[in-house]
């Protein structure tokens, strides 16, 4: 009978450990989300962005803590990949309903010749008048672009002012602590987006 007892008294114990791992597992597996995007958390680099906006105030990632941010580079002539993510982008916003307060866009332009910050400020105004333009001097633009491992470079056209600019085309997306988390290549879903700010504001 002893033997029966501390067996049934192993088993129970057993089991126990087992159900409490489960438990633990469980918990680990529903506390990490699957984004679509490229899941950056714990990058060491794109730290911040120390530039003005177009209304001649410093910026920082700092300012917008409690907001999901999303930062795109940029130029207000680029004929299609910047206008096209800056309206998903408003389109991406409005899909948060009542939460789309909690999203900040932010554009850096990487043409700070031509982008004055009057361009910028018209520029904004056409997608979405709470939208953030960032400008800096060559030194500061370069700055940044390496921090963000972001490409770009003049391409000269037929006259001085008529150049283009090539550019990284990604756009990165931070939580409500003002941490990277998220790299969302051109061209994704508007859709997919969404779903991961969610996320994001979930486990916020």
């Amino acid at each position: 009978m002893r033997m029966d007892k501390r067996s049934a008294i192993r088993t129970i114990a057993v089991s126990a450990l087992v159900a409490s791992a489960g438990g633990i597992l469980s918990a680990c597996s529903e506390a990490k989300p699957s984004f679509t995007a490229v899941d950056m958390t714990g990058a060491n680099y794109a730290k911040d962005f120390p530039l003005t906006d177009q209304f001649g105030q410093k910026r920082s990632i700092a300012d917008f803590k409690g907001k999901l941010v999303v930062v795109f580079f940029g130029f207000a002539q680029c004929p299609e990949v910047c206008p096209t993510t800056l309206a998903e982008l408003a389109e991406v916003k409005k899909a948060l309903g009542a939460d789309s307060d909690k999203l900040q866009a932010v554009f850096i332009t990487v043409d700070p010749e031509r982008d004055t910050p009057e361009v910028i400020k018209a520029y904004m105004a056409n997608f979405d008048p709470t939208f953030i333009g960032l400008r800096g001097s060559a030194e500061e633009l370069a700055a940044v672009a390496k921090d963000f491992k972001v490409y770009y470079k003049k391409v000269e056209g037929a006259t001085p002012s008529s150049y283009s600019m090539d550019h990284s085309a990604g756009s990165y997306v931070y939580d409500t602590k003002g941490n990277l988390r998220l790299y969302v290549r051109y061209g994704s879903p508007a859709k997919d987006l969404v779903a991961d700010l969610k996320q994001l504001l979930k486990s916020a």
